[in-house]
């Protein structure tokens, strides 16, 4: 008997090794797309701050690590729907045939949820934060010359993790499906994750008010839409449980 659960463990890891080289392999594909289009990107995004701001290199490196930020960045794009995915396939068997079809028609809102964290972190957040230390790199009295790398670095790190904060309500969707969470456990913790999300604003953004609820305010947003679609997809699970009780 202790044989045979070793034999399903080990099957269980094999099977996510599988999935992992699925999934490394669709993500190194994606950086060499990346790269491919990485010179029209660039030129594009420079072209958006070129009458604010001047950009160089400083080091005979510093056009590869761009060149490898966007190529990176857009194999994240990509590879996120064969992430959820792969994720999907991983739990399909503990899954019944109803959760299979409801949780695999999460992926393609997970992909329109990261584009949309992207759009909010470069369309508006961006802006907002690099007005703040423009401004106060000209209070100080300094030029304003940045290195290409260092530029573009500092948007990816800003944008990128918005295309992954805005997968909470899928996460919570999913998670409630899966009865692991309720929303009744999410009311009741409600004011403790305002205050999470309240200090994770804090550190993404300057200290500057009109950024900092730029920010909290879309986080809070997105928390009060996850508890409704949990609460959505906790009807669901005691509807199929009430009729799986009566058959």
């Amino acid at each position: 008997m202790a044989k045979q659960t070793q034999m399903t463990m080990w099957d269980h890891i094999g099977e996510l090794r599988k999935r992992l080289i699925y999934v490394l392999i669709v993500f190194v594909v994606s950086m060499l797309i990346g790269f491919f289009f990485a010179e029209e990107a660039v030129s594009f995004l420079k072209a958006q701050v070129a009458d604010q701001l001047e950009l160089a290199v400083f080091s005979p490196t510093d056009a590869f690590k761009v060149y490898l930020q966007f190529a990176i960045a857009v194999a994240l794009i990509i590879t996120l729907p064969f992430v959820l995915y792969h994720i999907w396939a991983f739990v399909r068997p503990g899954l019944t045939s109803q959760e299979r079809k409801l949780t695999l028609s999460y992926i393609p809102g997970g992909a329109v949820l990261f584009l949309m964290g992207l759009s909010f972190g470069y369309f508006l957040l961006f802006p907002f934060v690099l007005s703040f230390m423009t401004g106060i790199a000209t209070q100080l009295g300094a030029n304003e010359l940045y290195g290409m790398a260092q530029y573009f670095g500092f948007l990816f790190a800003l944008v990128i993790p918005f295309g992954f904060i805005f997968q909470m309500p899928l996460i919570i969707l999913f998670l409630t499906s899966l009865g692991i969470i309720t929303p009744i456990f999410l009311r009741k913790i409600r004011k403790f994750a305002y205050f999470a999300l309240f200090v994770l604003a804090a550190v993404i953004t300057p200290p500057e008010l009109l950024s900092h609820l730029l920010v909290t305010l879309p986080l809070i947003l997105l928390y009060e839409i996850s508890i409704w679609f949990s609460s959505v997809a906790y009807r669901r699970v005691l509807k199929n449980k009430e009729q799986a009780y009566d058959q």
